[in-house]
């Protein structure tokens, strides 16, 4: 099975699998680095937010009215969106989820799982998503790094995380170095940089931080708008991160 997933900058990410489009922190008018606005997706069938911060929530509510998909996030932050517009009918499970509940979403299941940052509803969150396949995929919203990674290294076996690197409102690149360590996930791709003026410019310094560090994941370099394709890892039941 393939899997396609779209950086769109920032946090923002196209994941399509198994015949869905799921979509990830959906920010994309103010984004300088998306390569569309929000009313040329024309596709979605579930809508994921992390945290209700403006650059993460981004247009869900008016993806989700224009295109029938449902939203996940976590109980507040659903209940703050239906307040702003999102049909109550298009929210996933009614009400949504809360930390440590798993989903199915079609195909996909879809875990709710802690970040350490803020949000005015509701607490923050990232997900880890088992596709049909058993390919894994943490995405961690925005956070610093805690030692409950570590757990998920052991619960999850995890092809790829999507890490925060860009410092000031997140972890920053040696954090993130180590988180991968924690996670022992095979791959990670590098976000939340380069969107604005005071995140870490590039991914160099996490990079030589993996290096430094001597962890073993593989750092997948990612420019926005670009695909690639997923691949589980026929090594992942030891990923060698210990």
């Amino acid at each position: 099975m393939q899997h396609e997933l779209t950086w769109n900058g920032h946090s923002n990410f196209t994941l399509k699998t198994g015949g869905q489009t799921i979509l990830i922190d959906p920010f994309y008018d103010g984004n300088p680095n998306a390569a569309l606005a929000s009313k040329d997706v024309a596709q979605a069938d579930h809508v994921l937010v992390t945290h209700d911060h403006g650059d993460h929530v981004g247009q869900a509510v008016a993806i989700c009215q224009a295109t029938g998909a449902k939203l996940l996030a976590i109980v507040e932050t659903c209940s703050k969106l239906v307040d702003q517009g999102l049909p109550r009918e298009q929210v996933v499970n009614g009400i949504g989820i809360n930390i440590g509940g798993s989903i199915a979403l079609g195909g996909v299941k879809a875990t709710m799982v802690q970040a350490v940052h803020s949000s005015e509803s509701g607490l923050p969150v990232g997900y880890i998503l088992t596709l049909a396949d058993g390919f894994t995929l943490y995405h961690a919203g925005d956070t610093a790094i805690f030692a409950t990674m570590e757990l998920y290294g052991k619960l999850f076996h995890i092809d790829m995380a999507l890490l925060p690197v860009g410092g000031v409102f997140t972890m920053d690149a040696r954090q993130a170095a180590v988180a991968c360590k924690l996670l022992r996930c095979h791959q990670v791709l590098p976000m939340h940089w380069g969107t604005f003026p005071v995140l870490e410019k590039n991914t160099r310094a996490f990079g030589l931080a993996l290096e430094d560090l001597g962890v073993e994941t593989m750092m997948v370099r990612c420019q926005p708008g670009q695909t690639i394709t997923l691949q589980k890892n026929p090594f992942n039941e030891d990923c060698g991160c210990d």
